[in-house]
Order: structure tokens, then C-alpha cells, then sequence
């Protein structure tokens, strides 16, 4: 009898994490790397929620909570929704788990059926279409190219939506493009969705906060209210708090959604840490101040590696809306070979090369789901930016 399940044959380990395993494992062996996969701030969590969280520990809150998240939380994310987003939700309409990441697979296992599809713009987070295949679904893809700004046209939406369809995933600021939806262009999304109602919507807000230029967020229930009840409002204090290891996700919805996904929990992770949910408080509650101050710095960052990808002749780079990546095309790279010998037949071939031959670690962009492309991550240091962004300069000034 076969130990392991067939399920696992539809799904493959996540390539952001191996990118960053690699750098961090040639790292070790004594390389000069700059790791540019990792999508997670490098400013340190705010002193006030640490200071939580160690009030936490001292008054003895290290008990096992409530499922899915304790009272003082839940309040504290009905509080944000309606002042960040306008929108009205009852504690009992909210879910917390272990990252955002569990709130998605918690919402896909608790309503997929084999055969049901969920429209998935492309390129997209790497873990959205193997979360729909462990859940028994099928991803349907709908690219966003570089044309239309990597954004999803109204049009491509109602292409991808057939009978089967349960779910859209909607996700702005995006991993991994930074690409951000304006008002008028996420009602055009919306006003597709209006017309087949059998289709729930999941908004991956988590970059909510990552917005430059003065972009203006929103999200889709918020556009379209007709839209509150199939859709699900997904976020977490991971990006905007810097709190990517304290693992709090959370997200909005109808009561009996949020019940079901409760039910996944209960039976797999229970509650969260309950020193990160404390934590999490203050972190929706307390000072917002250092947000903006961050994102000057993401801004500076932003521009400098745009800047100095766009000078590379074979290669183009967008100015993202808002996170901290950029996704610039190789489309004029492909079918050269690097001044090491590596054929260039695909962003895959790259990225490899790139990393083998300067020590720079990217994501390539068939992992999004568009190719040909790559994902930095400009969430380091300017120096750091500087360097890397200058070795890829040289690599591709080799590659003949």
C-alpha cells in the first residue's frame, strides 16, 4: 500500500520558500549572496507590540483561546474594517487564524467539491492554485499581462467564470507585481461579478497598507455592497506591521462561512499563538504612525530598482501601485546565453543562472504563473538593492 496520498501529486512545495532556502544555503557555504525572494518587510516589529506581547507573557494570557481567535481581537478587526474599509461586520462574522494563509485554505476546504473551479488571475501568489488542488478544486487561470498593467480585465474575468465556478480570488496590492486596482477599474471586476451570483469572492488584502503615490485602496465589498455577502475580506498584520513570524491572519464574512472554516481549525491547528493574538491587538488598535514613514522607504526603494532595471536593454519594469516587488519582463533576454554558458531559454534559466553566476537570488516568474518574468523584493536594505540591482546589470550586459 502507497505511504503518501495522491493528492500530493497535484500540488508542488512553494517556490518562494525554495528560492530562499537556496540563497540561505549558499549562504551558509561561504557565497556572497543577496537574497531578493523573501516577501516579508526587513523593518523590525514596532516596540509597541512587542511591548504587548511581553505584557502578555507577564500576565500569564498563555492559555489555549477560542478557535478562532479571542474576543479582544475579533473586536479590534471589526473596528479596522470599518475605519480603514467602511465595512460593517459583527464579531461573529470573523475568523483569525495562523497567517493569512491558513484563513485562505481554511475558507477553500471548508467549500470546495471536486470539479469546482476558482478564477485565479495570473500572475498570482504561488500558494493560490496548490490551495485549490488540496482542497479538491481546479484552478482556472486568467492572465493580467503586461499590456493591461498586470491587472485583470473585466473581460478575461468573464471569460474564466463557467458554471462550475465557486470562487474568484481577488488580490491588490498584488504579490507578486505590486499592481494595484483603482476604484473604476475594480468596479469593472465587480459589475462582472454582479452578473453571475454563483460566484463568491476572496480578497487577499494583505498589502492593504503597502500603498505609494497616492493610490487610494479598496476592496470589492466595499465598491459593490450587493457583493457583502459572498465575500470573504482576507487580511493580517504581517506586512504593514512588520509581524511576518508572529503568523495572525484574519479575515470578514458571512456567519456561516466564518463556521465552517472554524470547524477546519478546530480540527487541525486550534487557536492561534495566544501571545501573537495580544499582540495583534495592538497592533490594529495602537499608533499607526510608523506606516507611513515605512513606506517613504519602500517608495526610495522602489524607485531605485525600477530605475536601474529599466536600464537594461531586454528588460522592463513597470512602476508597481503599491507592496514591495516589482516584476519585470525578460523578454528580450530569452534565447541569449550568459557570459557563464547558461542558455537563457526561459525565466527559470535565469533565475539559475543569475543566482550560480552573481550570487543574486530572484523568483522566476513561471512560480507566479507569467512568464517570461522575475519577482525582486525590494523589502532590504538600499545598499543591499544597489549591489544586487548592479550585478543583474552586469549579468545582463554578458548575456549575448
Amino acid at each position: 500500500m502507497e505511504l503518501l496520498s495522491a493528492t500530493l501529486d497535484r500540488v508542488k512545495p512553494s517556490p518562494t520558500i525554495a528560492v530562499t532556502t537556496k540563497a540561505a544555503e549558499l549562504k551558509a557555504a561561504g557565497r556572497d549572496i543577496i537574497g531578493l525572494g523573501a516577501g516579508e518587510p526587513d523593518f523590525d516589529t514596532p516596540q509597541n507590540i512587542k511591548d504587548a506581547a511581553v505584557a502578555a507573557i507577564a500576565s500569564g494570557k498563555t492559555k489555549y483561546t477560542p478557535v478562532d481567535g479571542i474576543p479582544e481581537l475579533k473586536q479590534a478587526i471589526c473596528e479596522k474594517f470599518k475605519r480603514d474599509n467602511g465595512l460593517d461586520y459583527k464579531p461573529s462574522q470573523v475568523s483569525v487564524g495562523t497567517g493569512g494563509k491558513q484563513i485562505l485554505y481554511n475558507a477553500l476546504m471548508a467549500t470546495m467539491n471536486p470539479g469546482e473551479e476558482v478564477v485565479i488571475p495570473a500572475p498570482y501568489w504561488v500558494s493560490y492554485p496548490d490551495m485549490v488542488l488540496l482542497a479538491g478544486g481546479e484552478p482556472v487561470i486568467a492572465p493580467a499581462t503586461l499590456e493591461d498593467d498586470f491587472k485583470l480585465t473585466p473581460a478575461a474575468l468573464e471569460a474564466a467564470i463557467t458554471p462550475k465556478t465557486k470562487w474568484f480570488i481577488f488580490n491588490s496590492p498584488s504579490n507578486p507585481t505590486g499592481a494595484g486596482y483603482s476604484r473604476d477599474e475594480l468596479k469593472g471586476l465587480t459589475d462582472v461579478l454582479l452578473r453571475h451570483p454563483h460566484v463568491w469572492v476572496m480578497s487577499d488584502d494583505m498589502y492593504e497598507h503597502l500603498a505609494y503615490d497616492g493610490f487610494e485602496f479598496c476592496t470589492p465589498a466595499q465598491v459593490e455592497p450587493a457583493l457583502y455577502d459572498r465575500t470573504l475580506t482576507v487580511n493580517g498584520v504581517s506586512k504593514a506591521y512588520a509581524m511576518t513570524g508572529w503568523r495572525i491572519g484574519y479575515a470578514a464574512g458571512p456567519e456561516k462561512l466564518i463556521g465552517a472554516m472554524r470547524k477546519i481549525q478546530s480540527q487541525s491547528t486550534s487557536n492561534p499563538c495566544t501571545i501573537s493574538q495580544w499582540a495583534a491587538v495592538e497592533a490594529l488598535n495602537g499608533t499607526q504612525d510608523y506606516i507611513a514613514p515605512n513606506n517613504e522607504m519602500f517608495v526610495r526603494r522602489r524607485n531605485l530598482v525600477v530605475s536601474m532595471l529599466n536600464a537594461i536593454d531586454g528588460v522592463t519594469c513597470p512602476v508597481p501601485e503599491g507592496a514591495f516587488y516589482v516584476y519585470p519582463s525578460i523578454a528580450g533576454l530569452i534565447g541569449k546565453t550568459s557570459a557563464g554558458g547558461a542558455r537563457i531559454e526561459n525565466d527559470e534559466a535565469f533565475a539559475t543562472a543569475l543566482l550560480e553566476e552573481t550570487g543574486v537570488a530572484v523568483v522566476f516568474g513561471a512560480a507566479f504563473g507569467l512568464s517570461p518574468n522575475f519577482r525582486v523584493s525590494y523589502a532590504t536594505s538600499d545598499a543591499a538593492l544597489k549591489e544586487a540591482c548592479g550585478r543583474i546589470q552586469t549579468f545582463c550586459a554578458g548575456c549575448v
